[in-house]
């Protein structure tokens, strides 16, 4: 049960002083606040602990002591309210929320909707206009969640864009990266938060200036609009802006070639067979999760000269792309009698996060394979590399870089003959890799033989 008392002590022996006053609930809970009433310092002992006259006292006027009692109600009520919004518990918000109560909008906020609120539709106007994809459009939703829950912790969720500060958006990056320190404290906010999206861990400094940059880009769009003055990112200054918006990227982490070939080969329990078929399809495709867990038997097609392949618009840049030209992918061997075993059907697509998503499986899969090479990966917390085993940074983007890896090795430098500089535009103007010759570098990358089918899919030829 929370308490609330005066603090009448002061160092002063005479003039007038403002009445403070101190909330307590309990053993953990201690707030201070300073009010705007003033009292002599030679009447402060004819109040007692409560705010009230001491008995026998008549110089205090039913009007000031009115006053201190509608004080002490403005901080019930703002406690009532951190405690029910799960706003922080410490003095800061206790004052802005008590000076909340007392000028409930500010004149700023007349017109004005609050910043969470203008993200939220500066989000959708650019989904509904084009210049956002849908998944683009997610992700800032994901972020203005996030702004939402550390304005609300800070007591502020009703401020305006032109209100948000530099020093403010610094202390959001810090949330950004330790937000998973707040799940638990403030469970309301989180009630609502799907497992996925529920921090769990310390975020990565990429991640963080990935979302910091989307708020970036919504604030350039209203100073641009002249909604507002100037972008808190542009008053950070040159030295902050780049630690705010810094990048760092480990290593490469990929499977080697002769590793692939381990996972190929080995014996795997029949619980890990849909995760390894999976696994070794996408490493042949190269594609990202979001699209080859949407893939068919409709996905394949089959070229002039009999080379089967599977074609998609990728989901993340589609929005983006200028027509709609699809990738085409020739099918490896490999990869093509797996589909056909499989009829292109890979249950453990259905859950790709979790205890027991397809990432966790694929980590899973390359512990039974031995594929425990150490790699470095980078700690946040420590800033140092930790070195792992690399099934343990098993996942479905591990697909995605081995493909790219293996696909890399076997390509000619087109620079490498000295005939044009580095980035050329002539190189790529004078020539073009069709099908067929993809087909038979990713043969050489992936070690296997070529071969030909008809429209059905039957196999006429093998190389």
């Amino acid at each position: 049960m929370e308490y609330i008392t005066l603090k009448t002590r002061t160092t002063k022996d005479s003039g007038t002083v403002k009445l403070r006053f101190r909330l307590r609930d309990g053993r953990n809970i201690e707030l201070y606040h300073k009010s705007d009433i003033e009292i002599k310092v030679a009447d402060l002992d004819k109040l007692d602990n409560e705010g009230k006259k001491k008995k026998g006292v008549t110089t205090l006027t039913k009007k000031f002591l009115e006053t201190i009692s509608a004080e002490r109600r403005y901080m019930q009520l703002a406690y009532d309210k951190m405690k029910n919004d799960g706003m922080d518990i410490n003095s800061e918000v206790f004052e802005s929320v008590i000076a909340g109560m007392k000028t409930p909008v500010l004149e700023v906020r007349k017109e004005q909707p609050a910043v969470v609120l203008r993200f939220r539709q500066y989000a959708d106007n650019a989904l509904r206009d084009g210049v956002l994809g849908k998944r683009r459009h997610d992700h800032i939703i994901v972020v203005s969640d996030k702004l939402e829950r550390f304005l609300t912790i800070k007591g502020l969720s009703e401020i305006t864009a032109a209100e948000f500060t530099d020093s403010l958006l610094m202390e959001f990056r810090n949330f950004l990266f330790d937000e998973y320190k707040y799940v638990e404290k403030y469970k309301r906010l989180y009630k609502k938060v799907n497992s996925y999206n529920k921090p769990k861990a310390r975020l990565s400094l990429n991640t963080v200036a990935s979302q910091m940059k989307m708020l970036q880009t919504f604030f350039t769009e209203l100073e641009n609009s002249d909604e507002i003055l100037k972008s808190p990112f542009r008053r950070l200054g040159k030295e902050r802006k780049k630690v705010v918006m810094k990048t760092k990227y480990d290593d490469p982490v990929f499977l080697r070639s002769n590793e692939l070939q381990i996972v190929l080969s080995a014996e795997v329990p029949a619980i890990l067979q849909d995760t390894r078929d999976a696994f070794l399809v996408q490493c042949a495709f190269g594609c990202r999760i979001s699209d080859f867990a949407h893939m068919d038997m409709q996905s394949i097609s089959v070229s002039p000269d009999g080379i089967p392949y599977v074609h998609y618009i990728p989901k993340k840049t589609a929005d983006a792309q200028i027509d709609n030209r699809e990738v085409e992918t020739p099918i490896v061997r490999y990869a093509f009698d797996i589909i056909q075993r499989t009829n292109f059907e890979f249950p453990v697509l259905k859950n790709l996060y979790g205890p027991m998503g397809f990432n966790q499986k694929i980590k899973d899969l390359l512990q039974v394979c031995k594929i425990n090479r150490e790699v470095p990966i980078y700690n946040e917390e420590s800033k140092q590399n930790d070195y792992l085993p690399l099934f343990k940074v098993g996942s479905s983007k591990l697909a995605r870089k081995t493909h790219v890896d293996i696909m890399n090795k076997v390509q000619i430098n087109m620079y490498a003959a000295g005939l044009h500089k580095e980035g050329s535009a002539a190189v790529r103007r004078y020539t073009n890799m069709e099908l067929k010759d993809r087909f038979t570098l990713m043969n050489a990358a992936f070690d296997q033989k070529p071969y030909k089918v008809d429209t059905d899919l039957n196999i006429i030829e093998e190389g």
